[in-house]
């Protein structure tokens, strides 16, 4: 079993969830993150007056898979997610070792 963690840009989420629903993908955990990468942030003006926004808003996807189904999942984020310009996010895969459904009991691939 595998986590997909995705970084996104906020305005790309329904297009992530299009992809992902598509793919056969029936959950998905969604938090509203703030940080920064090669972007360092950027200035915005509001009123006249300048100033530096240093973390930007993005959005955090998680998805437990199946490990067969991780690159599917990956693939079908960067596909809908991508504009090509600067912040576009990353992704991350990360191990998953034990999952257990807590309404009926059942482990690991089952509680997927």
């Amino acid at each position: 079993m595998k986590i997909v963690m995705a970084v996104i840009k906020p305005f790309k989420l329904e297009a992530v969830r299009d992809a992902l629903t598509a793919i056969g993908i029936q959950g998905l955990t969604v938090s509203e993150v703030k940080g920064y990468g090669r972007q360092r942030g950027h200035t915005e003006i509001y009123r006249g007056t300048e100033y530096a926004v240093n973390f930007v808003p993005k959005v955090k996807i998680e998805i437990a898979v199946p490990a067969s189904d991780s690159e599917k999942v990956v693939d079908a984020i960067i596909a809908a997610a991508r504009t090509e310009h600067i912040g576009d996010g990353k992704i991350f895969v990360i191990s998953l070792d034990h999952a257990v459904r807590i309404r009926t009991g059942e482990t690991d691939a089952d509680a997927l």
